[in-house]
């Protein structure tokens, strides 16, 4: 057709950048996959060791010897707080650049490192314990007798260990990881991009990652 040069037709888009077998960039996907195993499985052993039994003990009752425990929730509220924390922040991580991306990133890292502390205050505390003895007696002062420790506090203080590893990681490597919004900026202008060439879905986005993950598959098998 006359006045239309071989220009104006948009040669298709490749489903990879130029660049994807860079080391640079499969060291920055990598480390982007492992941020977010480390702070999805962190927060999920947090919320899950606070909801069990952190200790437990008898008292003395009318009927003899009354079982009595405390949860991890009972004990202190931090580890379970710190976690959901650090969990919006791992999301935050990648709606953000620069000098935002680091604070975020050391944010994890500070609930990551809160959350050991709390844990590994609460690994030997009987307070909760002495409450749920004078509660299930009905008597103030209640002494608890025969005190065990769980390990579920431990297993909260490995979550937190996670979490600060996954935010350790974000310091670090951040700056190699895409942004959300990163697709709206490298994108062309709709209107001048016709429908049919549109690109196929990024692997490197990390919406793209978190559905993987969801499936069950590992975002670095196609490396």
């Amino acid at each position: 057709m006359e006045g239309v040069s071989a220009a104006a037709v948009p040669p298709p888009c490749s489903a990879a950048p130029p660049a994807a077998g860079s080391p640079r960039h499969v060291s920055g996907r990598r480390s982007l996959a492992a941020a977010l195993l480390l702070g999805a499985a962190g927060s999920a052993l947090v919320f899950l060791a606070a909801g069990k039994p952190w200790s437990t003990g008898t008292t003395a009752s009318a009927g003899g010897q009354l079982p009595v425990a405390a949860t991890g929730q009972a004990v202190t509220g931090l580890p379970d707080a710190l976690a959901l924390v650090g969990l919006a922040a791992l999301v935050a991580v990648f709606a953000v650049r620069r000098t935002g991306r680091v604070v975020v990133s050391l944010l994890l890292a500070l609930c990551g490192a809160g959350t050991i502390a709390a844990a590994a205050a609460g690994a030997a505390d009987t307070n909760a314990l002495d409450a749920a003895a004078a509660k299930a007696s009905g008597l103030s002062g209640t002494t608890v007798q025969h005190v065990a420790h769980t390990g579920w506090a431990w297993a909260a203080l490995l979550g937190g260990a996670l979490l600060l590893a996954a935010g350790l990681l974000a310091v670090a490597r951040g700056t190699l990881w895409p942004a959300m919004s990163g697709r709206y900026e490298r994108g062309a202008d709709p209107a001048r991009r016709p429908q049919r060439f549109q690109r196929a879905p990024d692997p490197e986005r990390p919406e793209e990652m978190w559905k993987a993950l969801d499936r069950g598959e590992d975002p670095t098998d196609c490396l």
